[in-house]
């Protein structure tokens, strides 16, 4: 997962188990479900007879592992004990191992996947045979990143060959694949979907979009022209500073929009990557422009005003932030082999042809310098330097299907802090030398956080996990003076899947149900949370398996289309469920 999975302390959950059935042996059975959001308990302190029931939350932090041979080839069969694991420098314990080699999976106890059932005769020419289907938390959602803002149409034109083949030949069944542009604000051009063929024919109808990096050359080209027009050194800063902030804004516009895509994807399941395609964007703004200023005016001091534009700090946030998530980016340098500006004969100045190449080294390295750390530090793959990445994609496609998933327990649990990931091989005799990727670190998510970020995801993505089978209604909303309507909003919650513990004289159980809206114009209320007030008689709890408590709550809306998602966290079990609905409000 993307962030520790609590897991309930199965002694506790054991004890209370006993207890339950104990009590249900010598109790009627019949119950009638809370029918509302009050609860039926008297605020009284429980008899000092009640049991106590303690919950100790286990983390199991799950780490993807991409192992390749010196030629770049996926390494295949180790097992756990082939791995040394460190946080925050302390080797820790491999506790669950998950490996995929194609269509053969490892799980965690050791032994081969069920695999696709043998057919009687052969498969068609290219046809492979079935997949054993993955679980969420190793199912792949991919998204495919254009930023339009930072590319030009001709390398967009010339890189979207490769990748639309790289689709058609990697995406399948089980694979989520969302497609997205980037215009100086997020676009979504193809919702998450398992039709290969739907995001090429979108990746077609980008073709047709601008592309604003073209102005990026003009303006570099002036400003290259004013200070060597310039009549001091002072002069000459004036001029890039001002080049600098321009560029230092559009950067982070840049980076915001990438942030924001990636907390939207924070409470997805599974393995997320982010094909991320641009002519690169800078870690310094600017950079080579002050070079300039150095070269000509030894004494201008320019390389000290460098660092107040320095990003690097943002792009290591943005990278902590894609780890504490679960995704990795796999970055594309679209404008692959550059032409040196030295060839245009408006840039040569006064025989400055060789400055002009040693800017254009600099300015390439600071651009490429973003897209190779957030591969590196997410465990991705950064292709540059490169006019045709299809084997370059191909390897990208080895890394989905071939991969290893290693787990441990990290002894702490929802605290909110970073650790710091380490993973290496163990040396042994003979092995050659294998390089080995993955994420950095993590971040140790609270349970709240994990709901809230849940919540989200449910709202903005097709992600349903309900295993508590919650259901949600809606009554007519009542219209309010100002516009707004108050929409009753009813949830349904099975109590056959709770944990419910003896406390008095009724059985309780400690959920918690979170909630939040979107509406047709885009708009997401914050995440509200609500203790759910669920007590079951103990005469009554023998029929707790057929029966259900409804909650309802009343939200604020708008006039029109209303998407609403719920979910509940059962806090003893540390299960989470989410469910989705939508109401027309008029």
């Amino acid at each position: 997962m993307n962030e520790p999975r609590r897991q309930t302390d199965r002694f506790a959950l054991l004890l209370a188990f006993a207890c339950l059935l104990l009590l249900a042996w010598t109790a009627p059975t019949a119950l009638s479900a809370q029918d509302s959001g009050k609860g039926s308990g008297s605020g009284e302190e429980s008899p000092s007879g009640d049991l106590f029931i303690d919950t100790v939350d286990v983390n199991i932090v799950n780490v993807d592992v991409y192992v390749t041979d010196e030629d770049g080839n996926p390494v295949t069969g180790l097992t756990a004990d082939d791995f040394e694991v460190s946080e925050n420098g302390r080797q820790v314990p491999v506790t669950n191992f998950y490996a995929v080699e194609g269509t053969k999976v490892i799980r965690e106890q050791g032994g081969e996947a069920p695999q696709a059932e043998p057919v009687a005769e052969p498969l068609p020419p290219g046809v492979e045979p079935e997949a054993p289907a993955l679980p969420d938390d190793q199912r792949l959602s991919l998204i495919i990143y254009i930023d339009n803002y930072n590319i030009r149409p001709h390398n967009r034109r010339r890189i979207l060959q490769d990748v639309r083949a790289f689709v058609r030949q990697n995406v399948t069944g089980q694979d989520r694949v969302m497609l997205v542009t980037y215009d100086r604000s997020l676009h979504v051009r193809r919702s998450f979907t398992n039709n290969s063929q739907a995001v090429v024919d979108s990746l077609f109808e980008i073709e047709e979009l601008s592309g604003h990096a073209l102005h990026f050359d003009s303006d570099r080209r002036d400003v290259l022209e004013r200070i060597e027009d310039a009549e001091s050194g002072g002069v000459a800063l004036m001029w890039a500073e001002t080049y600098a902030e321009s560029i230092k804004s559009d950067l982070f516009f840049s980076i915001d929009a990438i942030r924001e895509l990636v907390s939207s994807l924070a409470g997805l399941p599974g393995r997320k990557a982010v094909l991320y395609v641009s002519d690169g964007v800078p870690m310094i703004p600017a950079e080579d422009i002050f070079f300039a200023i150095q070269q000509k005016y030894t004494g201008s001091g320019a390389m000290t005003r460098v660092t107040q534009y320095d990003a690097s700090r943002r792009f290591e946030e943005l990278a902590a932030h894609a780890n504490a998530n679960r995704v990795s980016f796999y970055t594309i340098d679209a404008a692959g082999l550059r032409v040196s500006s030295a060839t245009d004969v408006s840039n040569f100045g006064r025989g400055q042809a060789g400055s002009l190449n040693y800017l254009d080294s600099v300015r390439t390295q600071n651009l490429q310098a973003p897209l190779q750390m957030l591969a590196e530090e997410t465990g991705g793959r950064a292709i540059i330097n490169s006019n045709r990445v299809g084997p370059q994609l191909e390897r990208v496609a080895q890394d989905f299907r071939h991969y290893y998933s290693l787990g441990y327990s990290p002894g702490h649990s929802g605290d909110g802090r970073y650790y710091k990931i380490e993973v290496k091989l163990k040396e042994q005799a003979g092995r050659k030398k294998y390089a080995v990727r993955h994420r950095t670190g993590y971040r140790d998510k609270t349970s709240v956080s994990e709901m809230n970020e849940g919540v989200l995801a449910a709202l903005n993505f097709p992600y349903y996990s309900n295993p508590l089978d919650l259901e949600l209604s809606f009554e007519r909303g009542r219209p309010r003076d100002d516009g707004l309507f108050l929409v009753p909003v009813k949830v349904r919650v099975p109590l056959g899947g709770l944990t419910l513990v003896p406390r008095g004289e009724v059985f309780e159980t400690q959920a918690k149900l979170y909630l939040a809206a979107l509406d047709e114009r885009g708009g997401v209320s914050d995440v509200q949370s609500i203790g759910l007030p669920i007590q079951v008689p103990q005469e009554e709890i023998g029929q707790v398996a057929e029966k259900s408590f409804v909650y309802t709550v009343t939200l604020l809306m708008r006039k029109g289309s209303q998407k609403v998602a719920v979910g509940v966290r059962d806090e003893i079990a540390g299960s989470n469920s989410f469910v989705t609905g939508t109401v027309y409000v008029n």
